[in-house]
């Protein structure tokens, strides 16, 4: 089994297409030392995932600046909103030098928040003093997110 990229889990190389199959395998979904499981009382398979196992598909946005609260629905259903123990975090994306933004779901698991999603964080984005310097992020649930340090905003956004 493997998930792709985009959030899309496949068997022996094809979609699964059924939503509640999908939905089954990932509340068995675990982590450990690095690597992707599907663990049940009798069994342990490993699973290859591309890069998170979670897309997060829609996204739900109240107040603003410090009290802003944002939520995030995956692919399978599962909404979470933004907090510390449900933090963003943003990665360069090799190659393209671009941002990657995610959304910690649960353990080690990961939702990738989509590109136009993430248009929609960036564009709440503002500048504020992080760890002693100027980032460009968001604040989100009473927390500021550095995506990146200010000076490098205009090559990403």
């Amino acid at each position: 089994m493997r998930i792709g990229a985009d959030g899309t889990w496949y068997y022996m190389k094809t979609p699964i297409g059924r939503p509640a199959l999908v939905k089954l395998f990932s509340s068995v979904l675990k982590v450990e030392d690095g690597k992707f499981f599907l663990v049940t009382p009798v069994e342990k398979v490993g699973i290859v995932v591309d890069d998170a196992p979670f897309a997060a598909v829609e996204m739900r946005v109240e107040g603003e600046g410090h009290a802003r609260r944002i939520g995030f629905r995956t692919q399978t259903e599962e909404w979470v909103e933004v907090a510390a123990d449900h933090p963003l975090r943003f990665e360069k994306e090799a190659g393209t030098e671009g941002l990657k933004p995610y959304v910690l779901l649960r353990g080690a698991l990961w939702a990738r928040v989509s590109r136009a999603l993430f248009h929609d964080l960036a564009s709440m984005g503002e500048i504020a003093v992080h760890d002693g310097s100027e980032w460009f992020g968001l604040y989100a649930g009473g927390r500021f997110y550095p995506m990146v340090p200010a000076q490098e905003i205009e090559g990403l956004l």
